[in-house]
């Protein structure tokens, strides 16, 4: 039986903006495809390296008290660049489900960092990042900078991508605008391997509801 008082999920993410991107993508959850969850977000104060090395000690005491767990890191900044995206996730995964998540958890390695879904071809990108009207636009910048190869939708190093971008048209930083890109860009178009797995997990555990009838 249920437990009523359990939450659908339990993210563990890596800093602010971590917070921010994973709670504006569950507050959609029509654009998911998967029903409302509810939900709770922790930010790791040891950020990258604790969440790839650690994140089993910290979720331990919430395993009866949710049905799921995420956890959500940049491979790049974890401290252990040398393995591959899936080699970290498998071996933090293989932890969780030893500490008693069992095959209840997720863990998603952004590879190289979390920027890499910021960007898309999607109009809300270039307004959210105060680009909207600029001359030359956005996409053109980047390629000036060397950020953006031809008929490319993602820039290299795109983490220093985004950030000159900001201080290019003076927008300050912030980890609002990683909810409001997660609140309007479409979710169809990113390509990014850590996002696929994140779109599939979530279909599993929380199905749309069918329609009545």
């Amino acid at each position: 039986m249920t437990d009523p008082a359990r939450k659908d999920l339990i993210c563990l993410v890596a800093d602010k903006n971590m917070e921010q991107a994973v709670s504006g993508l569950l507050v959609r959850p029509q654009s998911l495809n998967i029903r409302e969850v509810t939900f709770d977000i922790f930010v790791h104060p040891e950020n990258d390296p604790a969440c790839s090395r650690r994140a089993h000690d910290f979720l331990r005491p919430f395993v009866k008290g949710y049905a799921h767990s995420l956890v959500v890191f940049d491979r790049e900044g974890s401290g252990r660049e040398h393995l591959s995206r899936e080699e970290l996730e498998s071996g933090a995964e293989d932890l969780l489900a030893s500490s008693g998540w069992a095959d209840r958890a997720t863990v998603l390695a952004i590879d190289p960092e979390l920027e890499i879904w910021v960007w898309s071809s999607s109009p809300h990108v270039a307004a959210i990042l105060g680009w909207e009207g600029a001359s030359p636009d956005l996409n053109a910048w980047l390629t000036q900078k060397g950020f953006l190869a031809e008929k490319q939708l993602k820039p290299i190093r795109p983490k220093e991508a985004m950030e000159l971008a900001l201080r290019a048209v003076r927008k300050p930083r912030s980890s609002s605008i990683y909810f409001q890109l997660a609140q309007k860009v479409s979710l169809h178009g990113c390509t990014d391997a850590a996002f696929g797995k994140l779109k599939h997990c979530l279909s599993q555990w929380f199905p749309r509801e069918p329609s009545a009838t």
